[in-house]
C-alpha cells in the first residue's frame, strides 16, 4: 500500500503502539485542520494498518472529495477495498489511478491483481504486461504472468514467461516448481520431472513440490513413489488439503479403499470448497460400494477443471427422481462411448417410471441405442430434443434414480443388434472361420491427447498389439479384431479384421453377436459386449476404474464379464498367461465346432 506524498512519520512500518500514537497525532491536528486532505488519507491508511479496511473507506472518501485526482489516495482506497476482498469495486479507482499517473507502479500492480482476482483475466494478461515494460526484470511479475496465460489455456505463453522467470532466478526452487506445474501441464512429463527434482535440491522441505512430484508419479503409474512423496509432504505440512487428495487417489488407485476414504474425507474437510476433492472422493467411495454418498459427491465433478465448462444449463429442472406419467424427460451424454453404453440402462429405468424419454446419444451410437427398451426418441444432437419437462445428464441418473449397490440394474441383454444385420455378418463371416469359435480382440482406447492426465490413464489401461501374440499361438480359433481406432495389428499376428466395415457401434454389435467370445482392454468395446450379453474378459490395469471393483473376478455391471486384474502396475504378461491357459482349458487344440 502507498502513502501519501508527505513530511509526516510513515506509520505503516510501527507496532500497535505507534499506530495508535500516530492516529492521536493525525487527530490533533484534523481537529485544527479537519479538512487536510493529507492527514485524512493517513487515518485511513492507519485504519488499514490496524486491520480495520471498512472504517478507512471513510477517511479515503473524505480526502478524496477535497483532493480527487490524488493517484497515491485512489490507490490506498482502492487497497482499502481490496482487503475487503471487494475487488471489482477497486477497479474503477485503480483505473483511474493510472490514468492520471501512468507509471504508477503500486497502482498497476493492483489493478492488475484486482482483474485476476475478478475473474477478468484478459485485462489482468495485459496489465501485467504493461507492467513488466516497466519491470522487465521483475520475476513476480513474470510469474503472474504465467498463471494468467495457464488460466487462458495459452500453455505456450505461460511456459515461456515461467522459462523467463528461471532463467534469472535459476537458483529458486519456486521458479522451479511453477515451470514443472507448466511443464505437467503441456504434457512434457520429462520436463515435469526435472522441474520438480531441482526444486526438491534447492529446498528439500517444498511441500507444494513434494506433493506436485506425487502427482507425477500417480500419472506414470509408479504409485508406490507417488505415496512416498504425499507422505513426506503430510509430514512437513500435516493439514495439506491437496496432499492429502493425491493420497487419497494413490491409495483408492492401488486398492485401498477405507484408507483413501479417510484421506480424502479430511481433504474436503480441511478445503469444503474444492470440487476436485469433493469429486475424487465420490470415485473413492462408489469404487467402495457407497452409492448413495458416491453418487451424490460425483455432481463435483461439473465444477472440476475438465468439465465445469460441459454442463448444460437449460430452463427446465434437472430430473431428481421424482414425476413421471407423460412428462417428457431429456437425456444427454457427457463423456465417452463406454459410459453412455454403461449408463443407459438407467433411462429404460426413467420410462419405467412413466417418462417419456428423448435420449441424444453420440452419433456413432444412435442406431444401436433405438434398441433400448422405452425410448421414444434418439437423437444425436441437443436441437433434435424438441420440448420436454426435464433434463438430465446421462451419468447424474442413478443418483436421481435413487442407486445402490445392491439394487445395480444387471438385465442383460438390453442393447441388442438388428437381426438382418446379425444374419449378414453370419454369411460374411462363416467363410473366414470354418468350423472354429471365434474370438475379438480389442487393445487400445481412446487416446485422449487434449487431455494430458486421461492420455496418461489411456496408456496405463491400453496395450500394443503385439503383446496379444501369445494368444494368437491357438490356431484353432479364429481371432477378429475389435479395434476401430488407434494401434493396428502387425498383418504377421493373423488377426481377421474387418472394422473399416463397421460404421457405427451398430455394426459392431451385430458382428460381435456372431462372436463366441470378446477379450479387450478397459474400452467402449468391453460395455458393448456386456450390454449386449455376450462373453466378454476385460484386461483391467493395476489402477482401476472404480466401476470394477478389484474384490472379485464379476462385476455386478455385466453379468457374462470376467474381469483379469493386473497384480501390480504394469504387468500385463501374467494377465495374458492367464488367458491363455483360461483358453486352452475352455477351446483345447484338438476341439473343433
Amino acid at each position: 500500500m502507498s502513502l501519501p506524498a508527505d513530511r509526516v512519520q510513515d506509520p505503516l512500518n510501527e507496532s500497535v503502539d505507534r499506530l495508535g500514537e500516530a492516529a492521536r497525532i493525525c487527530r490533533s491536528i484534523l481537529d485544527q485542520s479537519p479538512d487536510n486532505p493529507t492527514y485524512l488519507a493517513l487515518m485511513g491508511v492507519i485504519e488499514c494498518k490496524s486491520g480495520r479496511p471498512a472504517q478507512a473507506e471513510k477517511w479515503f472518501c473524505k480526502a478524496l472529495s477535497i483532493m480527487p485526482d490524488s493517484p497515491e489516495t485512489l490507490c490506498n482506497f482502492a487497497m482499502a477495498i481490496i482487503m475487503q476482498k471487494q475487488f471489482r469495486r477497486a477497479i474503477p479507482l485503480l483505473k483511474r489511478a493510472a490514468e492520471i499517473m501512468p507509471d504508477f507502479v503500486p497502482a498497476l500492480r493492483h489493478l492488475a491483481d484486482a482483474y485476476k482476482e475478478s475473474g477478468n483475466l484478459v485485462e489482468a494478461g495485459r496489465t501485467y504486461e504493461r507492467l513488466l515494460a516497466l519491470s522487465p526484470e521483475d520475476v513476480q511479475l513474470l510469474y503472474k504472468l504465467a498463471i494468467v496465460s495457464k488460466d487462458l489455456g495459452n500453455l505456450g505463453a505461460a511456459r515461456d514467461y515461467c522459462q523467463r522467470a528461471v532463467n534469472r532466478e535459476p537458483s529458486n526452487p519456486y521458479c522451479m516448481n511453477n515451470l514443472g506445474i507448466i511443464c505437467y501441464m503441456s504434457a512434457d512429463y520429462k520436463g515435469a520431472l526435472d522441474c520438480y527434482r531441482r526444486a526438491l535440491e534447492l529446498k528439500p522441505d517444498y511441500p507444494e513440490a513434494l506433493s506436485n512430484m506425487s502427482i507425477l508419479m500417480q500419472e506414470m503409474g509408479a504409485f508406490d513413489k507417488a505415496l512416498d512423496f504425499s507422505a513426506r509432504a503430510l509430514a512437513l505440512r500435516p493439514d495439506y488439503p491437496e496432499a492429502l487428495n493425491n493420497l487419497g487417489i494413490s491409495l483408492k488407485d492401488t486398492g485401498r479403499l477405507d484408507q483413501a476414504v479417510q484421506a480424502l474425507r479430511k481433504a474436503a474437510a480441511l478445503n469444503q470448497t474444492d470440487p476436485e476433492i469433493a469429486y475424487n472422493l465420490s470415485l473413492a467411495l462408489l469404487a467402495a460400494g457407497n452409492f448413495e454418498e458416491g453418487w451424490r459427491l460425483h455432481e463435483a465433478r461439473w465444477k472440476t477443471r475438465f468439465l465445469r465448462n460441459s454442463f448444460r444449463k437449460y430452463p427446465q429442472p434437472v430430473f431428481d427422481g421424482g414425476g413421471g406419467q407423460g412428462q417428457v424427460l431429456f437425456i444427454y451424454p457427457e463423456q465417452g462411448f463406454g459410459d453412455t453404453l454403461q449408463f443407459c440402462r438407467y433411462a429404460t429405468m426413467a420410462a419405467q417410471k412413466g417418462f417419456r424419454v428423448v435420449l441424444e446419444v453420440q452419433r456413432p451410437l444412435v442406431r444401436l441405442m433405438k434398441s433400448l427398451e422405452g425410448i421414444e426418441a434418439v437423437i444425436a444432437g441437443p436441437e433434435e430434443a424438441g420440448d420436454f419437462d426435464c433434463h438430465c445428464p446421462m451419468m447424474s441418473l442413478p443418483l436421481a434414480m435413487g442407486a445402490k449397490f445392491e439394487t445395480i440394474p444387471d438385465r442383460v441383454p438390453y442393447l441388442g443388434a438388428d437381426e438382418k444385420e446379425i444374419s449378414k455378418w453370419a454369411r460374411r463371416l462363416a467363410p473366414l472361420s470354418p468350423q472354429k469359435p471365434r474370438i475379438g480382440l480389442a487393445w487400445a482406447g481412446s487416446a485422449r491427447l487434449h487431455l494430458p492426465s486421461l492420455a496418461m490413464t489411456d496408456r496405463r489401461r491400453s496395450i500394443s498389439p503385439t503383446m496379444l501374440e501369445p494368444l494368437l499361438q491357438n490356431k484353432t480359433i479364429a481371432f477378429f479384431s475389435l479395434q476401430k481406432e488407434g494401434p493396428k495389428a502387425p498383418q504377421a499376428l493373423g488377426l481377421i479384421d474387418l472394422m473399416q466395415e463397421c460404421a457405427d457401434f451398430a455394426d459392431t454389435a451385430a458382428l460381435i453377436s456372431n462372436i463366441d467370445l470378446v477379450i479387450t482392454v478397459d474400452t467402449a468395446i468391453a460395455h458393448l459386449a456386456g450390454a449386449l450379453g455376450k462373453p466378454v474378459w476385460v484386461m483391467n490395469r493395476f489402477d482401476s476404474c472404480w466401476r470394477w471393483q478389484r474384490q472379485s473376478d464379476k462385476t455386478p455391471w455385466y453379468p457374462t464379464m470376467r474381469l483379469f486384474h493386473q497384480p501390480e502396475a504394469g504387468d500385463w504378461e501374467s494377465v495374458i498367461r492367464r488367458m491363455d491357459c483360461e483358453l486352452a482349458r475352455i477351446f483345447p487344440p484338438s476341439m473343433t465346432i
